[in-house]
C-alpha cells in the first residue's frame, strides 16, 4: 500500500468509527463495520459492511428505515473527510453475525469470501 492510500485508508477508519459509534447508539441490533477498498479503483470500489446481531434486528431496522440511518451516519462522516459517492447506498451491504455463523462458524473472512466481499 502507497503511503498516500494508507493516509485515506487511516481517515476511512476514523470516520467509519465515528459512524459506527453513532449507529451503535441509535439503531437496535447494530454490532459493528468494516470495509475494503482497492485503491487503485478509489472511490468506486470502496465497500462498507454494517453487521447486525440477528436476521430480525436487521429486518425490524429495515422496516423503521434505521438502514438509512446508518447509511446518513456513514456519508456524513465521509464527506467530512472530502470522500463524495454519488450512490451511497450502493457501497454499503447489510449482514447478520447470525448468518455468518451458520454458513462458515462464524469465521468472517471465510463468509465475506462467500459473499465476494473478498477476493
Amino acid at each position: 500500500m502507497k503511503k498516500s492510500d494508507k493516509k485515506i485508508d487511516n481517515q476511512i477508519c476514523q470516520a467509519l468509527t465515528i459512524a459506527c459509534e453513532s449507529a451503535k447508539d441509535k439503531v437496535t441490533g447494530f454490532q459493528w463495520l468494516t470495509h475494503f477498498v482497492d485503491y487503485n479503483q478509489f472511490p468506486g470500489s470502496l465497500s462498507i459492511v454494517c453487521i447486525f446481531d440477528t436476521k430480525v434486528e436487521l429486518e425490524l431496522a429495515c422496516q423503521d428505515e434505521k438502514d438509512q440511518l446508518i447509511v446518513s451516519l456513514i456519508n456524513t462522516e465521509l464527506q467530512a473527510i472530502q470522500i463524495n459517492l454519488k450512490q451511497i447506498s450502493q457501497h454499503i451491504s447489510f449482514y447478520t453475525e447470525e448468518a455468518c455463523q451458520l454458513e462458515s462458524n462464524g469465521k468472517w473472512p471465510e463468509y465475506f469470501k462467500k459473499s465476494r466481499l473478498l477476493r
